[in-house]
């Protein structure tokens, strides 16, 4: 008897700071991403047409159109080599942070479906792991129909684009961890567009997606590599292309894997606030 109201107590003792922070996720987010695709089965060729479509539009503008323009970079690279692998990366950033923002805010806030999944045995930490791994896997068809295009038209290298993927993924995943934080705190659809605006537009035009960063002054050049985009660019780029590794890739490595647990850690503790009552 001691025993039970032992135990009783212990569990009646509100949870200290460390336990409101820390996520606990589990196995249990799987059911989350099967349930999302599930229904994007249903949308898939649309998906498929604009994630084929898109790219073709920018490889004509941007690798033809601008880069008979430039032609070679100092470094010896076409421009269209260097602007297909900058694409295959902003694609990905911005189709994890899209499914992250609209759609999980939709399943949130607009269907109930988070109200109908935490009647199950999932914690709020399952759902917003469920929903960050499965942004970051949407983001892989967006990165691949660029690869399957690039590749088809003699600008990367087949090898090289599948060694790519497993980056993509794990970049993805940040941008999806981040967007899930903005997520958390927004009253309305309108609340993205500072997200899209202040955010990811301006990491997109600093990352080296366009040019080099080392054309930018020192000053900014050393803010872009804060941001994950830039690191996920100077490891995909020379995969992309054939080069194998770059120089340092376990430090630009580091920095996605950074921007998950920190991110992941506050868009968990953001949920369970706005969620449990």
């Amino acid at each position: 008897m001691s025993e039970r109201v032992e135990i009783a107590s212990e569990e009646a003792d509100p949870p200290s700071e460390r336990d409101r922070w820390l996520p606990r996720p589990s196995v249990r987010f799987i059911p989350v991403w099967r349930r999302n695709f599930r229904v994007w089965r249903r949308l898939i060729w649309p998906s498929l047409l604009g994630h084929f479509g898109e790219p073709v539009l920018y490889l004509l503008a941007f690798g033809y159109g601008l880069g008979a323009l430039i032609g070679d970079l100092d470094s010896g690279m076409p421009y269209i080599v260097f602007i297909a692998s900058g694409i295959v990366c902003s694609s990905a950033m911005f189709t994890s942070s899209f499914e992250a923002l609209y759609s999980a805010y939709t399943r949130m806030e607009t269907q109930q479906t988070w109200a109908a999944m935490l009647g199950a045995p999932l914690s709020v930490d399952d759902i917003v792991l469920g929903e960050a791994v499965w942004a970051a896997s949407k983001s892989l068809l967006s990165a691949g129909a660029i690869g399957i295009v690039a590749v088809a038209l003699g600008i990367l290298s087949l090898p090289g684009m599948l060694l790519a993927l497993p980056v993509v993924f794990l970049a993805a995943l940040a941008f999806a961890s981040m967007a899930l934080i903005i997520t958390a705190l927004s009253p309305s659809y309108d609340f993205f567009l500072y997200y899209f605006t202040l955010v990811l537009t301006p990491m997109l035009l600093l990352s080296g997606v366009f040019f080099p960063i080392e054309q930018l002054p020192a000053l900014v050049a050393g803010l872009a590599y804060l941001l994950p985009l830039a690191h996920m660019v100077e490891v995909v780029r020379p995969l992309a292309v054939g080069e194998g590794l770059a120089p340092g890739v376990l430090l630009h490595l580091l920095v996605p894997l950074g921007y998950i647990a920190a991110a992941f850690t506050v868009a968990s503790y953001l949920f369970r606030r706005r969620l449990i009552r």
